[in-house]
């Protein structure tokens, strides 16, 4: 299903509920925008298979968006808000995009893209004026508010960064149906078997352009439930706004439980919690410690889940499975199937760490634009079968455990940092000859991103120059993504041929 049924049969159902302004966007009103902005799409000339990209704040206008995209055929793409203008500007020209939604609070960065991405032809503000923008609710107006006969099934596609630093899209292979075919997604499957439904709400304090909160909350609109959206996290503000929306359905990374768990126990024992019927966590390995002490905070609601944002298939674990299999994933769920193999491609026994891989039927993807990252993500001799580059093993019972990862790629607060991009940005600093980057154990935020830096020839005198680096580094890429320490090395290991050792500088958990 999708939002049109449910708004047949409860049209002023809050379908989108803004937590930080109470704002409610009815099933009624994401029907007829979502329709509206699809007769738009249509009439600027976007066919079925086209892309269109969004960059905003966490603002119900989203969802309208979305569903117009889905029920066109296209992509959507939405861009992570907090990357700076050339970072932003490379995602929208990369993925194809003709047309750019972006929300009046991000004025400065919608026009600060403008001359770096030529492909756009169309740009509409919402919540707001943007100069050069169209004004999105005008454009809408005079559009028929009946479905279009012909709605295919569209998808979004949203961007993962590679191990080169340069973010790769994730295009799901589209099929022949309908939006309102019965879903065969595995995030509704996961919500059904959750026991969510139009009774159900599901809450996310995290950004909704990333996977999970977008996903998970139209998911919850195919089932015709409410989801509500933070403007950001908050421990306790979000302690409140589970108590006020008696929500049942949650979704959050572990640096949430750590900063929650750190709030005083009077303050934790304020608010009523108990419509939670399922507190969803996935996208960073969460300290065994730490999710003990949710569970014997929350309950048994603590479920877990992992997967990707390109995934074909999940494991996932109950709470009352987890204290049996305590720092496990879980088994494979929805249809899916995960194998860990070794160096030669073959399935390893019970125990034994390899790389992990996924498949399930009917559900394939592609990088955009990149058939040779595509190549490396498949199995060398099962092509439907894919991976992320992730470690583990499975126990005798079938249950993943997650033994590192690949690449070392950097978990942090559940983001993903990527760390070539911040080598590449470091290198070019004068007093740099050579930087390596890797994640180190951080109690709050599970991994902190820390650079191993040899100086340039004649740099003596490193006083201040940690800091120097760091503030360098921040005019260059995401704040999120730069170094929170340095440490200064006689040198780096490198392979004859150049390559960098990084397991010889890891840091032990």
């Amino acid at each position: 299903m999708y939002p049109g049924h449910h708004a047949a049969t409860t049209p002023e159902k809050a379908a989108v509920i803004e937590a930080a302004t109470g704002r409610v966007l009815t099933y009624r009103e994401l029907e007829d925008r979502s329709v509206q902005l699809a007769h738009w799409l249509r009439r600027q000339g976007l066919r079925p298979g086209d892309h269109i990209a969004v960059l905003s704040v966490n603002d119900a206008t989203v969802f309208e968006i979305y569903w117009a995209a889905v029920r066109s055929g296209m992509y959507v793409t939405l861009v992570n808000s907090h990357l700076l203008p050339g970072e932003v500007a490379y995602i929208v020209d990369d993925c194809d995009a003709q047309a750019l939604f972006a929300s009046a609070p991000l004025a400065a960065l919608a026009t600060a893209i403008v001359d770096a991405t030529p492909g756009i032809r169309l740009r509409l503000a919402f919540g707001g004026e943007i100069p050069g923008h169209l004004d999105y609710r005008a454009a809408l107006a005079p559009m028929s508010t009946e479905p279009p006969a012909d709605q295919p099934k569209g998808s979004d596609m949203l961007y993962s960064s590679g191990t080169t630093g340069r973010p790769k899209g994730i295009k799901p292979l589209l099929g022949d149906g309908q939006v309102g075919d019965e879903s065969t997604s595995h995030v509704v499957a996961t919500l059904r078997a959750l026991g969510f439904g139009e009774d159900s709400v599901y809450f996310s304090p995290a950004p909704v352009y990333h996977a999970a909160p977008l996903r998970y909350g139209a998911a919850a609109h195919s089932l015709g439930g409410t989801a509500v959206i933070a403007d950001r996290f908050d421990a306790e503000t979000v302690l409140a706004q589970l108590e006020r929306y008696r929500v049942t359905h949650s979704q959050w990374v572990p640096t949430h439980f750590v900063r929650m768990l750190k709030l005083p126990a009077d303050v934790r024992a304020r608010y009523d919690l108990s419509s939670m019927k399922a507190a969803i966590h996935a996208a960073a390995p969460c300290p065994v410690e730490v999710k003990q002490a949710m569970i014997n905070w929350w309950g048994e609601v603590i479920f877990e889940y992992y997967s990707s944002t390109e995934s074909p298939g999940s494991t996932s674990i109950t709470a009352r499975e987890w204290l049996r299999k305590p720092g496990s994933v879980g088994r494979a769920a929805n249809g899916a199937v995960v194998h860990v193999c070794g160096a030669d491609g073959a399935d390893l026994p019970a125990g034994e760490i390899g790389l992990i891989y996924f498949t399930r039927p009917g559900s394939t993807f592609e990088y955009h634009k990149n058939p040779e990252k595509t190549a490396d993500s498949r199995h060398p001799h099962h092509p439907t079968w894919s991976t992320t580059g992730d470690l583990g093993h499975l126990d005798e019972d079938g249950f993943l455990f997650l033994t590192g990862r690949a690449q070392f790629t950097i978990i942090s607060g559940g983001v993903n940092i990527y760390p070539q991009e911040i080598e590449d940005a470091l290198t070019l600093h004068p007093k740099v000859l050579d930087v390596a980057v890797l994640g180190v154990p951080d109690p709050e935020m599970g991994e902190s991103v820390k650079a191993f830096v040899q100086l340039a020839d004649g740099v003596l005198d490193t006083r201040g120059l940690a800091e120097e680096l760091i503030a360098y580094c921040r005019g260059r890429i995401a704040g999120y993504k730069c170094p929170r320490s340095v440490e200064f090395v006689a040198s780096l290991p490198r392979t004859p041929t150049g390559k960098l050792v990084k397991g010889a500088l890891a840091v032990p958990a």
